[in-house]
Formats: C-alpha cells, sequence, structure tokens
C-alpha cells in the first residue's frame, strides 16, 4: 500500500513538473524601451506585458556587457493584467547599450527579445519638460490632450505615442471601462496597450468608464447599480496597480439616459433625479476608495436635460463635451448656447461653466497626432501646469481585497416566467447574486436545452440587462411540446463562477390565422443624405 501512495505522489510531482515546463513554454514576456521626455536628468522607461497575464511575476531588466548578458538591479512585478514597467533615470549619456526582460515560470526563466537605446544627452531633452512644468501647446496656449478608446485602433493598429508628444499633445484619456461586457473586454485590450506606451512617451494618462444607466424604479436600486459599476471600475484600476504618478483621476462618461430600448427607439428614460443619485453615489465610492477626486465627462444639454442641479455633484471636476467653439479664442467657452446659457450643476453667475478639461472636437487630424484612422477627440485643460499637477495628488494602491476575485461564487434566481404558444418568445427574468448578497458585476445568462429532450430548431435568444445582476431573458424558437433545461449565469472574465437553475414549461400550438393576419409587405427602405458629423468642428 505505501508502495502505492509512492507511486501515486511520485506521479503528480512528474506530472506537477510537466505543467510548470509547458506554463514556461507557453508563456511569453514583451519589453520596449524609449528615453521619457519630462526630467532635469534622461529618463528612460522599460515596459512590457507577460502573456498569458499572472500578477506577481517577477520581471529583471538584463543589460548585455562584456561579452554577455547581467541581471541589473532593476526589476518589477507583473500586473494581475500582465503589464510591467520600469522608470529610471540614466546616469550614462550617448551610450548605446542592449536591454532584455528575464521573467521567472515556475523553474524556468523566459526572455523578451533584446532592445538597443542610446541615452542622449540633456540637451535635447529641454529642463521645461520637467515633472513641474506641463507645457501649455495646446489652442489658446492651453495643455493640449486627447481622448483615445477603440476606435482609434483600426485592425489593431497601435498609436505612436511618441509623434503624439512630438505634435505637443501632453495627456491622453483612455477607455478603460464600460457598463457592457464586451465593450469592456475590448476597453481593457486597448488600455493595455496604450498606457505604458502613453507614459514613456512622456504623456498623462487619464481612465474613462462608459455607463449605461440601469432600468430600475427606486433610489435604492439605482444606488446599487452605482456600487457595482464603480466596483467593476475600482478592480480595473486594481489590475493596472492602482494609480501611478503619471496617473489623472479616473472619469465618469455619462451621456446616455435611455435605459430601455423598443424598435430601435428609446422607451423609458431614467428620471432626472435618479440620474444625479447614480452620478454621485458612483464618484463618491470613487473617491472614498482611490484619495483621488474623480472627473464626471457629460455635455451641456445632457447636465440640463437629463439631471439635476447639486451642490455636491458639482464638487467633482467637469469635462465638458462642446464642439464648435474654438478655444483658440481666450473669450471663448464651453457651456453657452445662443440667447442663453445651460444651466446645471456647474453653471456659473455669468452664464458659464467651471469645467476643467474641454473636449472642442471630435474631428481632431488624426495622423497628425500618430493615430491611426481619420479623427481624434482633442482637449484642452483649464489652468496652469501647477492646477494639472494637483490632479495626481493621493495615490491609491490596492490591497488584495481590491482585486478582482477568481470564480467567486454566484446564486441565480429566476421570476416573472411566461410562456405559451409557439408563435410567442419564453420570457423571465434573471438575477443572480454574490455570497454577500451584493450583484454580480460581470457576466451574463442564457437557457440551456436538457440534452435528454433536445430541440432540433434553432434558438433565439435575447438578453438585456436591466440592472447590476438582473436580466430579462428572452428566448424565441421553441417548438410545441414540454421543456425542461436550465437557465444559467456564465462570466467570460472568470470573476464570477457559474450557477445554474432547473426550468420547466410547456408551449402550445399557435391559434389560426386568418386572412388579415397576414403579414404587410415591407417598403423599402429611403436612403438618407449622408450627413457630415464633422461639419463646423475644429479640424486641428
Amino acid at each position: 500500500m505505501k508502495k502505492a501512495i509512492l507511486l501515486v505522489l511520485l506521479s503528480l510531482g512528474f506530472f506537477s513538473l510537466q505543467a510548470i515546463g509547458s506554463d514556461a513554454a507557453t508563456s511569453k514576456l514583451s519589453m520596449s524601451l524609449t528615453q521619457t521626455p519630462g526630467g532635469e536628468e534622461p529618463i528612460v522607461t522599460l515596459y512590457g506585458l507577460l502573456k498569458p497575464a499572472k500578477s506577481g511575476v517577477k520581471v529583471t531588466v538584463q543589460i548585455y556587457l562584456d561579452g554577455k548578458w547581467q541581471d541589473t538591479r532593476f526589476s518589477s512585478k507583473s500586473k494581475r493584467v500582465g503589464t510591467w514597467q520600469i522608470t529610471k533615470v540614466a546616469s550614462a549619456l550617448n551610450a548605446k547599450v542592449q536591454y532584455r526582460a528575464k521573467a521567472k515560470i515556475g523553474s524556468e526563466n523566459i526572455y523578451s527579445p533584446a532592445k538597443s537605446i542610446t541615452v542622449k544627452s540633456i540637451p535635447e531633452i529641454s529642463s521645461a519638460n520637467s515633472p513641474s512644468i506641463i507645457d501649455q501647446l495646446g489652442p489658446g496656449g492651453r495643455i493640449h490632450g486627447a481622448d483615445v478608446s477603440r476606435w482609434q485602433h483600426p485592425n489593431d493598429a497601435p498609436i505612436n505615442f511618441e509623434k503624439m508628444y512630438r505634435a505637443g499633445i501632453r495627456f491622453v484619456i483612455i477607455k478603460a471601462s464600460d457598463t457592457r461586457d464586451k465593450s469592456d473586454a475590448l476597453a481593457l485590450k486597448y488600455l493595455i496597450m496604450d498606457r505604458s506606451a502613453a507614459q514613456a512617451a512622456g504623456i498623462y494618462t487619464g481612465f474613462y468608464h462608459y455607463a449605461a444607466l440601469p432600468d430600475v424604479r427606486t433610489n435604492r436600486e439605482v444606488i446599487i447599480d452605482a456600487q457595482a459599476q464603480a466596483q467593476k471600475v475600482l478592480w480595473r484600476l486594481g489590475s493596472l496597480g492602482g494609480y501611478n504618478e503619471r496617473d489623472l483621476p479616473y472619469a465618469l462618461d455619462l451621456e446616455n439616459n435611455c435605459v430601455r430600448y423598443s424598435g430601435g427607439t428609446c422607451a423609458r428614460y431614467l428620471p432626472k433625479s435618479k440620474i444625479t443619485l447614480w452620478a454621485k453615489t458612483f464618484l463618491k465610492v470613487m473617491k472614498d476608495k482611490t484619495d483621488r477626486t474623480p472627473i464626471l465627462y457629460s455635455y451641456p444639454s445632457f447636465l440640463e436635460g437629463a439631471m439635476v442641479r447639486d451642490e455636491e455633484l458639482s464638487q467633482y471636476p467637469l469635462w465638458l463635451a462642446q464642439y464648435a467653439v474654438n478655444p483658440a479664442d481666450p473669450l471663448a467657452q464651453p457651456g453657452l448656447k445662443a440667447g442663453g446659457c445651460f444651466v446645471h450643476s456647474w453653471t456659473t453667475a455669468d452664464c458659464s461653466s467651471t469645467w476643467i478639461i474641454w473636449q472642442y472636437s471630435s474631428c481632431g487630424i488624426a495622423p497628425k497626432y500618430g493615430v491611426p484612422g481619420n479623427r481624434l477627440d482633442l482637449n484642452v485643460f483649464r489652468g496652469s501646469p501647477s492646477t494639472f499637477l494637483d490632479l495626481i495628488k493621493g495615490r491609491w494602491v490596492p490591497e488584495i481585497a481590491d482585486q478582482m476575485p477568481k470564480n467567486e461564487t454566484t446564486t441565480l434566481t429566476y421570476k416573472n416566467l411566461k410562456f405559451s404558444t409557439v408563435d410567442k418568445p419564453v420570457k423571465l427574468e434573471v438575477d443572480v447574486i454574490r455570497p454577500d448578497g451584493r450583484p454580480v458585476v460581470t457576466g451574463t445568462v442564457r437557457f440551456y436545452v436538457d440534452p435528454l429532450t433536445p430541440i432540433d430548431s434553432k434558438l433565439t435568444q435575447t438578453v438585456v440587462r436591466a440592472t447590476s445582476g438582473s436580466w430579462k431573458l428572452s428566448v424565441k424558437g421553441i417548438p410545441v411540446g414540454s421543456w425542461r433545461g436550465e437557465i444559467g449565469f456564465i462570466d467570460a472574465t472568470g470573476t464570477h463562477a457559474v450557477s445554474r437553475m432547473p426550468i420547466e414549461f410547456a408551449i402550445g400550438e399557435a391559434p389560426p390565422t386568418s386572412p388579415t393576419d397576414a403579414p404587410k409587405p415591407i417598403p423599402a427602405p429611403t436612403k438618407k443624405p449622408v450627413a457630415d458629423s464633422c461639419k463646423n468642428q475644429i479640424k486641428n
């Protein structure tokens, strides 16, 4: 018996070593390096990505000297998303050197491809670019910025941030998260590409979360959803290692108050008081947790028409979007309209707005700034370089409890099940909660057919998110008969565990149709003239 146990243990050890070797064989480590503007002395930034992503892996920089690779004393640990970054002051000038990165996966080392750099002497980097002075190269003598998302990466093309820096951009706000899971996954993909590259080029980075508001009725439900979406953002920020010394605070992108669509048009708007409550809840969670005051992004007509004036809300910095007003005119202001001004939480007595960032164009000349494609959102910062640097005060480094959980237990329930005849879909509402009773933050639901009673016809499933952890599910194409299956929750991010619940229903025959019930022919759509969305916009 002892021999059998020993053989099993040896076998497990062999398979464990085999798995470690396999991990090392499939892992890849990348490294980029550049001389970063922004200091009295030359600064070199090395950054890269470990794939598959794994947090806490030590990445050591090696240098090629005296005919061999040697470890330097510079190292970093990979973040949850696999990124790593090292920024150091260079003491040698005009020296060409080779670097590579090394990481230990299991018992084996993996290496990035080697890269060369010649550190240039300080006269080529103006001391005016030091962190205490931010160049004011935008229109109107303001600090110039941009914001980017997946639309600035056609066919996954990278952004040339060094060219963007040379064109005068000093901050870029990156879409980092989204309420909708598919859009959120794309945001993360390009966030990983852009943050380190932009900072290495000397550009300050910010982040924004695109919010889809909940289709709910009570203030309590509004608060719960806002807290859940803030949790999603905190997990995203935590996966990056928190804020660093070149990060601006997170911004909330709030610009759509429709919470239910029908036939391509809005069937329900969330009331103004509830949108305001949602925004205040989200922003307060972010401020309390990260020690940095978040920013709210919107446009004047939304702030006036979809929200109520609120003193607490007005304490958050405003990133205001208004086009066709030229910021090169020192007297030009966003927030004004013909015959008066937009009235909202940030409106002043003289009809202007207390904005801190102004998105003045969505039609910037993208190639000029190293961006693939044709268009780029452009912004200016209101205030001095010292005011700009005030935004990055306060530091938040996430603890283990702030990291996104893995395969967290979930509980699924469903309600309001409706089914009748074959011509009508099966409809129900599904709720999924975490162990502490709060709603899940990511994931979706679907109907799974019981393999013992297979359905030959193709089913069409439509899932509409009502609020965090709640969905409305509609299933079309179920034939006549009695059916069993499961309602299941699945999370592609691996944050929350799968959960399922059995379901049964019976579908009857469709009622007979009469000639008057025959579908009417659909007229051919008429072509509408294509509007020029850049008409009257500033094309810098």
